[in-house]
């Protein structure tokens, strides 16, 4: 008897094909519908684009860099400390092609009406392939308002910022044609209440406004602890102010800015939250001494904005599997999708899933027209309201 005969035990069937591939944009017209009604039209092929590469080779990047999780490396073979975090290439892959489209800068580079829409429009594309990059991409992205409070730092660190080139190399901002930015606020003893933040600044020399100091202190949250510099809160003698905070010091040597650890966490498992402490870190001041949470909270609300703009892309994409899953698995001798309860679901999740979407990018008019009062109104109502509402519907 041929044995081999009996390898094949069954014939695999009654299951969806692959979505590997697909083009995001063009299975989405909720997405085609609202970004042309808030202003982004004119930015469909752009838009179009990178719906093809969110679906086939981002996607593909997004489950090997979720595999993969960023490793902490503190001292190199010889003993020294160097505080670094090492990535997976396709975490790279997703930076970099995010930021070469865009991503970190098109509104403040090329704003114009539909800027801020068509550039989420984009990021719900990526965070669909891959969630956690989306962090540093939004804080490079979301750092222009509040570097733009400090004209002199803003002069030397803004060209970088906006620039669409991606340089993960270790090395000072001198040396390099692009940069990312974080952003460090959070501590034990206060958690959202930043004002209980212990961290402590004091002057190099001249103190005020633009001025170098040393801060010595820790945060229990930095994310992306491998950007370039960091927005940051520390007590100055007139309390609570905002720093910018860079790996390395103008001589290029490191700062005093020393990884203790990464978040072990549930997801978002490709970006590298992790503990830090400042020790004598040299920083330089942002905005008016003791108006830290006023300066920093430019940045925070585009971040928000970004939150609203993510948590509705897991939306998307969860919609987008179960209504590939039910429009080819049969049960009953029906397809799901022409069984009334799933109707039922399936309808539910598109409501909320268009209507997350709807809401971000109505923001994103509001944040392309600031000018108006009634605009600039709704923005600062809805960065709050919308991230609080859309983030807390996601998960279920």
């Amino acid at each position: 008897m041929n044995l081999h005969q009996f390898a094949e035990t069954h014939e695999v069937t009654n299951q969806p094909p692959s979505l590997d591939g697909t083009n995001l944009y063009r299975i989405d017209l909720p997405l085609q519908e609202w970004s042309r009604r808030f202003g982004a039209g004119w930015a469909e092929s752009r838009i179009d684009a990178y719906g093809a590469l969110a679906g086939g080779p981002l996607m593909e990047a997004g489950f090997l860099a979720n595999q993969n999780k960023p490793v902490f490396v503190s001292h190199d073979r010889y003993g020294h400390r160097i505080d670094l975090v090492e990535f997976h290439p396709a975490y790279h892959e997703l930076m970099r092609t995010a930021v070469e489209h865009g991503l970190t800068s098109s509104p403040w580079t090329d704003p114009q009406s539909g800027a801020h829409v068509a550039r989420a429009a984009m990021s719900y594309l990526h965070s669909q392939a891959e969630a956690g990059s989306g962090c540093p991409l939004t804080m490079t992205f979301a750092s222009v308002p509040a570097m733009r409070l400090q004209p002199d730092l803003a002069r030397q660190w803004l060209p970088k910022i906006l620039a669409t080139e991606y340089d993960p190399s270790n090395v000072g901002v001198a040396h390099k044609a692009g940069v990312t930015i974080g952003m460090a606020m959070t501590e034990k003893q206060g958690g959202t209440d930043v004002r209980a933040n212990t961290t402590k600044a004091y002057p190099v020399g001249a103190s005020g406004p633009g001025q170098a100091y040393e801060l010595v202190g820790h945060k229990w949250f930095c994310s992306a602890p491998m950007c370039d510099a960091f927005l940051t809160l520390a007590q100055t003698d007139k309390g609570l102010t905002c720093f910018l905070l860079p790996r390395h010091r103008p001589d290029d040597t490191r700062n005093q800015f020393y990884i203790q650890r990464l978040k072990n966490k549930l997801g978002n498992c490709s970006n590298a939250s992790s503990e830090v402490e400042f020790r004598g870190a040299l920083a330089w001041m942002v905005g008016e001494e003791g108006r830290g949470v006023p300066t920093i909270i430019e940045m925070v609300a585009m971040t928000r904005f970004d939150c609203m703009v993510g948590s509705s892309a897991l939306m998307r994409q969860a919609l987008t599997q179960a209504s590939h899953h039910c429009a080819h698995r049969t049960v009953g001798g029906k397809l799901l999708s022409e069984q009334p309860l799933m109707q039922n679901v399936l309808a539910d999740l598109a409501l909320e899933s268009e209507a997350a979407l709807a809401l971000s990018l109505r923001m994103g008019k509001a944040l392309d027209h600031l000018d108006d009062s009634h605009e600039a109104k709704f923005a600062r109502l809805v960065t709050a309201v919308g991230k609080y509402w859309i983030c807390k519907r996601a998960p279920g």
